[in-house]
Order: C-alpha cells, then sequence, then structure tokens
C-alpha cells in the first residue's frame, strides 16, 4: 500500500518541514519507547502519516475543533468504500461539466454543504455523514487554493477554485489513510481534551493556529472562533502543565515574530525555560503574492533532542 499524505490541503500543512521536524524528535520515538502519539490540532495530518510509517506507534489520539475535518476522518476510517463511491461520482460530475459551468456546479455543492451543516448529528457516525465528507473534501479540492474557512455564522464562504483537473477521487490514498487510521481515535474537541490521554510514554504535538506575523497575515479561522495571544498563553499554560505532571515528551510549532520584528520576544517570554529551535518554510508573509518566500518557524520542545 502507498504512504498515506494528507487528503486534503490545510493552512499551516506541515509537509514541507517533515525532514527539518525529524532532527527534533524525542530521542525515545526513535528508539522505540515511546507507544502513544497525541495531536490535538490535527489538521490535514502531514506530521501524523510521517511518523507512522517511520516508527513503531500502538495508539494515537487524534482531535480538531473543526467538526467537519473529524467527521471525514472518521468516515475514511470506517466507510472507506462507500466515500469512494461518492468521491468517483463527484469525479465524474467535476470532469463531465463544461469548464463555463464548473462554478455553478461547484456553488450548488458549497450550498448544500451549507444548508445540510443543521441536519447532521456530529456526535454519532450515521448514513448522512459519508454524503457529508464526500462534499467536504469535494470543496476543499476545488474551491481557491484548496481553504477551508467559515464565516461567523458556520457557512463555508470560499469561492470556486478554477482547476481544470482536480484529485477529487484519490482512491489510492484515501485506502493508505484509512490503514494509517485504524489504531486512532479522532474526535472533536478542544486540545486539553488530550489530558487524560497523555502518559511517560507519549509524543504529544500541538500545532496551532499560528500567531500572524502581519495584520494581513493573520488567516480567517476554520473554526469560527479566534486564536489571540490570549489563547497562546493558554495553550502555553496547558503545555507547562502536561510538562510537569506527566512526563510526556512535548513538541509544538508556531510563528517566529521576529522575522519582523526582532524584537518581539513573545514566544521566549511565553515559553521560557523551553528549548526553542527555528526551521525553514517558505510561506506568505501576508497576503500578497510577493510576500511568499523563506521564513522562519520555531518548534519549542520540554526536552533536548
Amino acid at each position: 500500500m502507498d504512504k498515506a499524505k494528507p487528503f486534503i490541503k490545510w493552512v499551516g500543512g506541515k509537509g514541507q518541514l517533515l525532514e527539518q521536524f525529524e532532527r527534533y524528535y524525542p530521542n525515545e520515538l526513535k528508539e522505540g519507547t515511546i507507544n502513544y502519539y497525541i495531536e490535538p490540532f490535527l489538521g490535514g495530518g502531514a506530521l501524523y502519516f510521517s511518523i507512522l510509517e517511520k516508527y513503531k506507534i500502538k495508539y494515537a489520539y487524534l482531535s480538531d475543533l473543526n467538526r467537519d475535518l473529524v467527521l471525514t476522518y472518521n468516515v475514511i476510517q470506517k466507510k472507506q468504500d462507500v466515500l469512494l463511491d461518492y468521491l468517483e461520482q463527484y469525479q465524474r460530475r467535476y470532469d463531465e461539466t463544461a469548464s463555463e459551468k464548473r462554478n455553478y456546479l461547484f456553488l450548488s455543492i458549497r450550498k448544500n454543504f451549507n444548508e445540510q451543516r443543521f441536519e447532521i448529528n456530529y456526535g454519532k457516525l450515521s448514513e448522512n455523514w459519508t454524503p457529508r465528507a464526500a462534499q467536504f473534501i469535494f470543496l476543499n479540492k476545488t474551491c481557491f487554493n484548496g481553504l477551508f474557512r467559515i464565516n461567523s455564522k458556520g457557512e463555508f464562504n470560499v469561492p470556486f477554485g478554477k482547476y481544470k483537473t482536480p484529485n477529487i477521487f484519490d482512491q489510492n490514498n484515501i485506502r493508505s489513510v484509512s490503514a494509517a487510521l485504524q489504531n486512532a481515535e479522532i474526535v472533536q474537541a478542544k486540545y486539553s481534551s488530550c489530558y487524560s490521554k497523555v502518559d511517560t510514554k507519549a509524543f504529544v504535538y500541538f500545532d496551532p493556529p499560528y500567531r500572524p506575523l502581519t495584520q494581513t497575515s493573520s488567516f480567517t479561522t476554520y473554526t469560527g472562533s479566534k486564536f489571540t495571544d490570549k489563547e497562546q498563553i493558554e495553550l502555553a499554560q496547558f503545555f507547562k502543565k502536561l510538562d510537569k505532571e506527566t512526563g510526556a515528551k512535548l513538541m509544538l510549532s508556531n510563528s517566529d515574530p521576529t522575522n519582523v520584528n526582532p524584537n518581539d520576544t513573545f514566544f521566549e517570554r511565553t515559553y521560557l525555560g523551553y528549548n526553542l529551535f527555528k526551521v525553514s518554510a517558505n510561506r506568505a508573509v501576508n497576503c500578497k503574492a510577493r510576500g511568499r518566500g523563506k521564513i522562519n518557524e520555531l518548534l519549542i520542545t520540554n526536552y533536548k533532542s
């Protein structure tokens, strides 16, 4: 079976950073004494899939606040064959639709996706989860820049992306992702819900919404709630709580404010006493294309790799 990789695009995805991240994994992971992998801001899951391929992980606890993302992961885990049938139909519909009419197809599916959210019981797997997951993947593959963004009303509002050949029916990867999720518990929950799962044999990776480098670089939320400095500080307090009470290995990603302001020591102050490392990424510092280039991001750990 092919290596599993993220089945969606997601803001802040870590695919390009995996090789650099590996240098900072805890030695216990490399030595095989870590059994549990915990990721409370799951997103596209690039790090999870990469770690699962290379290291022995018995169990994973994966969570995210985005309920449709979590729903889709659970459908892939438990209902992959039915989901693939839906995705194959969506691929055929898109391919057979004239290019000038694809926007109407996209908008009709987006409208239905938004309307149906009131009829979904997100707490219990049911038959209507699978078409919902198929729509979620279709919209991610065909919307502008692969974004998932919702407004204050909870509506998905990203416009059409005008792609000629989007890979909606990615059968091999969906099957690989399903296999990679078989020993995982996937829940819609706040990051603090992982506390009871953490012990000395756990590796916990936090990838929260990044602190914006500029006013124009802040991404409109994909959960409907903001993640301000107040929330960043609360997360740091939880990080410290886990460090003191569980003995787990902890790693956290975030932006590096010194890219734009050398005097901004927010994370040095917030995570005082922990290890801060810098990795290089291709990111957009602001919303304009010319703002894209090599910038540093931070990795914060409670161990020395």
